[in-house]
């Protein structure tokens, strides 16, 4: 079966590698496979997630899958968005942006 491993170390850097891999393969067999455990060292914590549903390392891999590894988020979406919400101003984002004179406060 043909699978496809993705893993993106830091902005704007992707390795992509495609495995062919008996039926009946798990997650972490495919990691081990793959030799990324031995060539990035920081793959150990990283969750894993198929087609971007995370799953555990005892999941069976079926035909086509796209394994990724998933690295930790930075920043809190939400709390990014609140900043940058806060930085723009009430009035020159949104639904409030494009108001007609005189009117209303939401029309």
């Amino acid at each position: 079966m043909q699978v496809v491993l993705v893993f993106s170390p830091a902005a704007r850097e992707v390795h992509e590698a495609e495995l062919d891999l008996p039926d009946g393969t798990t997650v972490a067999d495919a990691l081990r496979a793959s030799g990324w455990l031995e060539r990035f060292k920081d793959v150990e914590g990283l969750s894993l997630a198929i087609w971007g549903r995370r799953c555990a390392g005892t999941h069976v891999l079926r035909e086509g899958d796209r394994l990724e590894l998933l690295r930790p988020l930075r920043v809190d979406p939400k709390v990014a968005r609140r900043e940058r919400f806060t930085g723009q101003g009430a009035r020159s984002a949104g639904l409030f942006a494009k108001r007609r004179p005189n009117s209303k406060a939401g029309y």
